[in-house]
């Protein structure tokens, strides 16, 4: 499932095309995705334009000139796709919404498993989805202090803890493998012994490695691409995620990556430099 470098990198592909333009022409292809799609879901957006493009945790968030936002999460499978538009163009399968802008670009939301959500939120209202949220990880707030606030009492092991999105929102199995790797925290220590000089240790680990997989355009492993079509590279550069047997990077031959279940999850990590 994307996280919050892929869905990043989406919007960053995003915005240059939808950004000021109106989108003139909707086509909503099958009832619901995950969930069923909002009742007139074509309506709301034609003839209204995009004032921004923002990401909340995994979550694109569409702002219009009325103040209606669309919301989108990916899911499994889920893509945005920017092409020119063409009404000769034969759609894909497993297209179900096209936008068309008023200066001839065509966005597809693609998704084979239909594990994705479109929804709409009303001007100035709230949405579920949203409203339990954590800080994003990214944002200068997000520092040693509030995450060991958020930790203080939690006898969860750290890589549950990172993974809930009330303490801090995006992050997913592969970055919080790779940011406790760069900290040298275990993925079963209990969350509340990470607060204070961990943290101190935790926070650039996640901003770093988040802010390195952004530059790569995210990671491809299965599904993912980006708005254009392309391959994220950041699995390239992994540590941990992954590298099951293989040499530990930081410690090198006589040290190999190890692979845990937690949560029904798998977590790669060195039980030599995580403590």
């Amino acid at each position: 499932m994307p996280e919050l470098p892929e869905v990043e990198t989406v919007c960053r592909g995003l915005r240059p095309a939808l950004v000021g333009r109106r989108i003139a022409s909707v086509r909503v292809l099958r009832p619901d995705l995950r969930w069923p799609l909002p009742e007139g879901l074509g309506q709301a957006l034609t003839g209204r334009r995009v004032d921004a493009i923002e990401r909340r945790a995994k979550y694109i968030l569409m702002r219009l000139e009325d103040g209606n936002v669309m919301l989108a999460h990916l899911g499994m499978t889920g893509s945005f796709r920017i092409r020119p538009a063409d009404p000769a163009r034969t759609l894909l399968p497993h297209d179900h919404v096209v936008l068309e802008t008023d200066d001839g670009v065509s966005i597809t939301y693609h998704d084979p498993r239909r594990f994705g959500m479109i929804d709409l939120i009303a001007a100035g209202g709230s949405h579920k989805l949203l409203a339990e949220l954590g800080p994003e990880p990214l944002d200068d707030l997000f520092d040693a202090a509030m995450l060991s606030a958020a930790l203080s009492g939690k006898r969860t092991p750290i890589k549950a803890a990172l993974l809930d999105q009330s303490i801090v929102a995006g992050l997913g199995n592969i970055y919080v493998c790779e940011a406790l790797h760069r900290a040298g925290i275990s993925p079963r220590r209990e969350a509340h012994t990470v607060a204070g000089a961990r943290a101190g240790k935790l926070v650039p680990a996640i901003k770093a490695t988040l802010s390195d997989a952004i530059e790569s355009g995210g990671s491809t492993l299965r599904d993912y691409v980006n708005a254009d079509g392309g391959l994220g590279y950041f699995q390239h550069r992994f540590d941990v995620y992954d590298r099951l047997g293989q040499a530990c990077r930081r410690c090198g031959d006589k040290h190999s990556i190890g692979r845990i279940v937690q949560s029904g999850r798998s977590t790669f990590f060195c039980g030599n430099c995580q403590r």
